[in-house]
């Protein structure tokens, strides 16, 4: 069920069989000049959209704006503290637990979000309120970015999430990839004998990207798009089939 379009009548009816919450959560910063500023958000929600027709799950709308401080620097860049985002996230799971639905995942698009949205997830099962995971989408291809892009992971405006956008979106400027991988930085962040030095992106990157977006392509998006969903749907089975009270702290079951 898509909460949002519920009224309170029909929501008390579906949270009946409702057994998982899941929480789209995203950013609006910069990506580059090639990407949309929505990127994160755009990747998160249609992910997570993709469970909204099992009865067993309630979809919340999206937590559109992330901790991204660090993407400041960058005009457009949108950023609430981690604190603020990380009692924000607590508190929508929180109200979920209130009408019975007390295992959430976090379906996140930001890595700048995992810190905030794990200290979340710990408050939440201390306090015995709700039990909550963070999930990013790329959380566990299983070598498929290896397999399309010869790299290890994801890193910022690069193949993979140009890829995602070009399969969900119109709003990739094709015309400016090759302008974001000419100032893009070949990693994240810069550092001195191990040491980190470079906190931001601008430190780094000229453009704002990392790695080399023009690789990206809407056929490797649809791939990328299928893994995550089949991912989310299989961690969506496994959670609800688990009791609430296996999943509580010790001292609490």
């Amino acid at each position: 069920m898509e909460l949002a379009t519920h009224t309170t009548t029909t929501a008390a009816e579906a949270f009946d069989d409702a057994a998982v919450a899941v929480v789209p959560t995203g950013s609006v910063e910069q990506h580059g000049p090639a990407l949309p500023l929505g990127t994160d958000l755009y990747a998160a929600t249609a992910v997570a959209e993709s469970v909204a027709d099992r009865d067993d799950v309630v979809l919340a709308p999206p937590i559109p704006v992330g901790a991204s401080g660090h993407h400041r620097q960058f005009h457009g860049t949108l950023s609430v503290t981690p604190e603020t985002f990380e009692d924000y996230a607590h508190d929508v799971v929180a109200s979920l637990a209130e009408h019975g639905v007390r295992k959430a995942v976090f379906a996140n698009g930001h890595g700048g979000n995992t810190d905030a949205l794990t200290r979340a997830a710990r408050r939440l099962r201390e306090r015995d309120v709700a039990f909550a995971t963070p999930w990013n989408w790329w959380s566990n291809l299983e070598g498929l970015e290896a397999e399309l892009f010869d790299v290890d992971g994801i890193t910022h405006a690069d193949a993979m999430e140009t890829s995602m956008m070009l399969h969900l979106t119109e709003h990739v400027r094709e015309d400016a990839l090759e302008d974001a991988e000419a100032g893009a930085a070949e990693g994240w962040g810069e550092g001195v004998h191990g040491a980190p030095v470079g906190f931001d992106a601008i430190d780094f990157s000229e453009s704002g990207a990392v790695g080399h977006p023009t690789k990206g392509n809407a056929e490797a998006g649809e791939a990328l798009f299928e893994k995550a969903t089949s991912e989310l749907g299989a961690l969506v089975d496994w959670l609800g089939a688990q009791s609430f009270a296996d999943l509580r702290p010790e001292g609490h079951r």
